[in-house]
């Protein structure tokens, strides 16, 4: 199985970012906190040069504690201060403003050396298609002001929001790299669906998370959820196959139909029916 997918709105989207990070403070880089690794752009900091960033980990709400305290212990040790949020309700967002406001305050600083007025601190908000770009923005202003729908593709052009006298946001359209080198992270994204369901085979993809979650399960039971499989379908995956779970799912649930107990398989883990279920854990 190999996963490519680039479609023509986010090449002409990246181009268009390029050109408005010149404009840029400070970079919210948004990651999906259940694959915090997988939704890292490679050439992110190429592109910031010396910006400042704030990293922001949304949908915490779809992991357990334990991963998420081994995940802040992991990014301090790289020098990086992780805000965790969940954009749907808005936890964490107001710790994200304020961070967003204070590493722009130097922008200011030196306006006011050279005698001019304050601005407002201009911020853009990058990351994967899907991983609750829009929804963020909207908390921060507290109202829907952008289009946010859990699937990947929904923004597709950028545009410029002012929250209040403080803090101007640029909306991104989600951004792929070009070509997805590691495809061990592309499988990720499928099954989080923070890429185009035209770039995979559902029932790969579902064959491939059955195998993740009983290997994470035997490597890191501390943090796991026990048996999230058995205990949503009643079917204990160890004595088979992926395959042969997926084809027993379809007897059990879909009428047969691989494809169909594929896309329920996935879709009950993407609406958090399966219980809080981390796919990537911080190196050794």
């Amino acid at each position: 199985m190999t996963i490519q997918w680039y479609p023509g709105h986010i090449a002409k989207a990246e181009r268009e970012l390029k050109e408005q990070l010149k404009r840029v403070d400070v970079v919210l880089e948004v990651r999906d906190a259940r694959i915090p690794l997988a939704t890292h752009h490679p050439q992110l900091a190429q592109w910031i040069g010396e910006k400042a960033r704030v990293l922001v980990l949304n949908r915490v709400d779809s992991i357990p504690q334990a991963a998420r305290d081994r995940w802040q212990v992991w990014f301090e040790s790289q020098g990086e201060k992780p805000y965790f949020t969940n954009a749907q309700h808005g936890t964490g967002v107001e710790a994200v403003a304020r961070a967003a406001q204070k590493a722009g305050e130097s922008v200011n600083l030196r306006r006011r050396d050279r005698g001019m007025l304050p601005r407002a601190v201009r911020a853009v908000v990058i990351g994967f298609p899907n991983v609750g770009k829009s929804a963020l923005i909207n908390r921060l202003l507290k109202r829907r002001v952008v289009e946010s729908a859990r699937r990947p593709g929904v923004t597709r052009q950028l545009r410029w929001i002012r929250i209040g006298d403080r803090l101007e946001l640029l909306d991104a359209p989600g951004i792929l790299p070009w070509k997805l080198e590691n495809q061990q992270g592309a499988v990720k994204l499928a099954i989080c669906d923070d890429i185009g369901e035209a770039a995979y085979q559902l029932h790969e993809v579902a064959q491939a998370f059955v195998d993740l979650l009983v290997e994470l399960g035997d490597r890191h039971s501390e943090v796991m959820p026990k048996d999230p499989l058995q205990r949503r379908y009643g079917i204990d995956p160890a004595p088979m196959t992926a395959e042969e779970y997926i084809q027993h799912l379809a007897q059990l649930r879909a009428s047969g139909e691989v494809d169909r107990a594929a896309k329920l398989l996935l879709t009950d883990f993407r609406k958090g029916l399966l219980g809080s279920l981390p796919l990537e854990l911080p190196p050794h």
